[in-house]
């Protein structure tokens, strides 16, 4: 099958790199250099001219602004198979704002929340949550739209940096469990849990980022969870709209059971790399069902290794990050190494971005997995480089507590 990827993250490069291992031809557009070695690559925005001129069978699209653009709208035109939702229900990522109206509208379990398009109807809201509080932008910020304010002159602050459109809502506590689903417009199946950090600094400190890091294991949903998970909220959103593609929704597992944090309406990344290196079928197939909505009858294999994957990122991240720094080690490393942030030139390959590389192990149990991810990292180089140092901890000590 002749597969275009959009997009060039790690989150692409790992589609990429599964889909490769069951011997399917790869283009990506743009891509990076780690995907250019598993097929062509194209610095295009016209993804619908590629697909006809190199008579693509599937497309998938990993990030979220064309398919908040509507590029599915325009395959879906030419009945062209593409895996992703419509512009309509993009918007579950894309504003905050729709997003809550509709998780209340199908009375989805969710932080109770107030909605506000001015700094003065924010900063009247406010009064109404005790600290820490959450504040969310309205529209895409590549996961850096979201701060917890723990008092009130950050609170302000947040509201002045990400206002005026805004959801304010209450804090959660408990456990945050990714929870991504592959729909048809009918009926979903559920990939294996996962488990994100979104924040810079070791110990969840300092700002949100795109995420530092995520480790797959089934313990962190049993089969019944996953279930009444997917029964409960994602199979209610599909009916409700129709989605197709991955629907994710963001979870804090709360003393009062599941409740949403917010809806992604594709891939998240770094979730998709140990989702890729844990994936034991040709994913190919079932793609194709969810972009031709067919996925009745459809199976997915894990292997029952957990997986873990370390995000490195440029110095500066998730500020301005600083780029043109050589990279070494990746060829010595014995994990998977997925490229997001880079760029090949004269020197070799250099950092371009934020996140730079998204280091990925599995290990017989999660504590190997971590050893595995870190002593895979030792290989890399690259002035700048930081990553954090408790990726996958979390589980750890929820599971040894049990």
């Amino acid at each position: 099958m002749r597969i275009l990827i959009i997009g060039s993250g790690g989150r692409e490069h790992a589609l990429a790199w599964r889909l490769a291992k069951s011997r399917h031809s790869i283009l990506s557009a743009p891509g990076n250099p780690g995907m250019a070695e598993l097929g062509d690559t194209f610095a295009t925005s016209n993804y619908l001219d590629l697909a006809r001129e190199k008579d693509v069978d599937l497309t998938i699209v990993g990030p979220e602004l064309p398919l908040a653009a509507g590029v599915v709208d325009r395959f879906r035109a030419e009945s062209r198979a593409i895996v992703g939702p419509t512009h309509d229900c993009a918007r579950l990522e894309s504003s905050k704002i729709y997003s809550k109206n509709f998780m209340e509208q199908l009375g989805l379990p969710t932080a109770r929340s107030v909605r506000v398009n001015t700094v003065e109807d924010a900063m009247e809201a406010l009064v109404s949550f005790p600290f820490p509080v959450v504040i969310k932008a309205d529209g895409l910020q590549a996961g850096k739209g979201v701060i917890i304010a723990e008092d009130s002159a950050q609170s302000i602050s947040a509201v002045v940096r990400l206002g005026p459109r805004l959801v304010i809502e209450e804090f959660l506590e408990g456990e945050e469990v990714s929870f991504i689903a592959l729909c048809d417009g009918r009926t979903a199946i559920a990939l294996e849990p996962t488990q994100d950090h979104k924040r810079i600094g070791d110990g969840d400190t300092g700002p949100n980022t795109g995420g530092m890091g995520a480790y797959c294991d089934t313990r962190i949903l049993d089969n019944r969870e996953s279930d009444r998970l997917l029964e409960s909220i994602i199979l209610p959103v599909v009916r409700k709209s129709g989605f197709t593609g991955f629907l994710y929704a963001g979870l804090m597992m709360t003393a009062d059971g599941p409740k949403v944090l917010e809806f992604n309406v594709r891939l998240g990344d770094p979730e998709t790399q140990p989702l890729m290196h844990r994936l034991d079928c040709d994913f190919a197939e079932a793609l194709l069902a969810s972009a031709q909505g067919s996925l009745g009858g459809i199976r997915l294999n894990w292997q029952k290794d957990p997986s873990v994957c370390v995000v490195l990122s440029a110095g500066g991240y998730p500020g301005t990050p600083r780029t043109g720094d050589l990279i070494t080690g990746i060829g010595d490393c014995p994990g998977v190494v997925f490229q997001a942030g880079t760029r090949k030139t004269e020197r070799g390959l250099e950092t371009a971005g934020g996140r730079v590389l998204g280091v990925t192990a599995s290990g017989a149990s999660l504590a190997d997995a971590i050893r595995n991810t870190y002593a895979a990292v030792e290989h890399i180089r690259f002035d700048g480089m930081h990553y954090r140092r408790d990726i996958g901890q979390r589980g750890l000590k929820r599971w040894a507590a049990e």
